[in-house]
């Protein structure tokens, strides 16, 4: 995979719901948000960038596969190295189920604009849509067990369309306004929304929304994963986690900036109460015949581009444990033909199946984006710790790093991201555990901590029968795995 390839991975792994879905339904999750979600996004850009940072950082001095997972077993210990792995592993592989999931409105949105309305209306059946859903993860892991190339072959050119038609969004902004969507609403739906007075600031609800939107940033951790097929990977990858955190942070914040100033606040606030909403279906009041398919196309392309590159992500982890002896052997079995982690390939569709399956029953997939935050604000949390303890815990890999070598500044952003992460990991379980549900598995930080506590058990089992090998030594999880 040349740089190309490794940017496309990070950027199909950040765009698709992060920008579609997330910054418009927040306010079904933070309901009394109002007009701030744009300013809650740009804050929640600042501990990403500090991840991303670290990630880069240690990406350098460990071009394997594996990615957090060998980072952290190797900068601090084997368990947090697990620990920051399973948790990541988790976090995405229920977020490829509730990707897969969202990605069906688009299609109701792109038949209702087309006036095909049976369509639109077939598509909203439960049964139609779970089992696209399904589809749409398994044809994915068929794509991932082929090969690289049949990967890279289709990321590239969804990445290039992706890109053009989320610009057209932003161009809108330019020829739209408020008063032309409130317009055409009161004319296709004669109905009349009146903008009420915009809520008081409240600094709890704006950072309980950050570290939601945070979510949209996660995504370029998937570059980490392509360490054992990337062309030159101590330069490349971390070079395509600046290159992934930047330029998407940046369309990112441009392509929201431009909805929210075509649609009313209030009236995405007000139907995200009652469906799943997506930036393309809201624009479509104003955009003319055509275009407005088009968008939504292009967002439906982003969604399902999200799959490829997180199925890739979370194989490689279960193959990096598995051949490190922290998990079984058979996982870490490689195609005969194709050369790929077909096991670990098929797990990971197993995992994102039960994550569609979680989101329709559940009524709500924001129980699986709050699972991913969860696991992510760990995961991320573990890397920027890594970044302060690597160089006296191994200071053989320390000496390795290539990018951000002055040490005053390792220790600026390992210790910027500790704070900003730590920050909203604490305010987004205290939102999780005060909010009123029907049972106690509706609990993001619950459902996390239950299945991190069958992970460590399976670790130590794992590790008792490591230990118990006379070729066992701790020092080989000190050193690089070979290529």
């Amino acid at each position: 995979m040349g740089l190309a390839a490794v940017v496309a991975t990070g950027v199909s792994s950040m765009v698709g719901a992060s920008i579609n879905v997330v910054p418009f339904m927040i306010h079904r999750s933070v309901p009394s948000i109002g007009p701030n979600v744009l300013w809650a996004f740009a804050f929640a850009a600042i501990p990403a960038l500090f991840a991303g940072l670290a990630y880069a950082i240690l990406s350098s001095a460990m071009p394997r596969a594996g990615g957090s997972y060998l980072y952290a077993s190797r900068g601090i210990n084997p368990y947090l190295g697990f620990v920051a792995s399973f948790s990541q592993w988790f976090g995405l592989s229920i977020v490829i189920g509730v990707i897969a999931y969202i990605t069906v409105p688009f299609f109701r949105d792109i038949a209702y604009s087309a006036e095909v309305y049976w369509l639109s209306s077939l598509l909203e059946v439960s049964i139609v849509r779970v089992g696209l859903s399904l589809s749409f993860i398994w044809s994915f892991v068929y794509l991932n067990i082929k090969g690289i190339k049949s990967y890279t072959k289709l990321l590239l050119p969804m990445v290039f369309v992706i890109f053009c038609l989320g610009s057209i969004v932003i161009i809108s902004g330019l020829f739209f306004d408020a008063s032309d969507f409130l317009t055409a609403v009161e004319q296709k739906d004669k109905l009349v929304h009146l903008i009420p007075p915009d809520p008081e600031f409240d600094w709890t609800t704006f950072l309980s929304a950050a570290a939601i939107l945070f979510s949209s940033f996660i995504g370029f951790d998937a570059i980490a994963q392509t360490g054992s097929e990337a062309i030159n990977p101590s330069r490349n990858i971390p070079l395509a986690i600046l290159i992934a955190i930047l330029g998407v942070g940046l369309f990112y914040f441009l392509f929201t900036f431009s909805v929210y100033s075509i649609v009313p606040w209030s009236y995405v606030a007000e139907q995200a109460q009652l469906k799943d909403i997506t930036a393309p279906g809201l624009l479509s009041y104003v955009l003319p015949k055509g275009v407005d398919i088009l968008i939504i196309f292009g967002a439906a392309v982003a969604l399902i581009n999200d799959l490829p590159a997180m199925l890739l992500s979370v194989s490689r982890l279960m193959f990096a444990w598995a051949k490190d002896g922290i998990f079984p052997n058979k996982i870490a079995q490689i195609h005969q033909k194709n050369k790929t982690p077909h096991v670990a390939l098929i797990i990971a569709g197993v995992m994102g199946s039960i994550g569609v399956l979680g989101s329709h029953f559940a009524g709500d997939f924001f129980l699986g984006i709050d699972i991913m935050v969860t696991s992510m604000l760990v995961n991320f949390l573990l890397m920027c710790i890594t970044v302060l303890t690597i160089k006296n815990y191994n200071p053989n890999i320390f000496s390795e790093i290539k990018v951000f070598k002055n040490r005053f500044l390792q220790q600026f952003i390992g210790w910027g991201g500790v704070v900003f992460l730590s920050g909203f990991l604490i305010i987004h379980v205290y939102k999780d555990l005060s909010k009123s549900v029907a049972a106690w598995y509706f609990h993001s930080t619950y459902i996390w901590l239950v299945v991190m506590g069958l992970a460590s058990f399976v670790f130590l089992n794992q590790w008792a029968k490591l230990k118990k090998k006379e070729t066992f030594s701790v020092k080989q999880f000190k050193n690089l795995p070979k290529e």
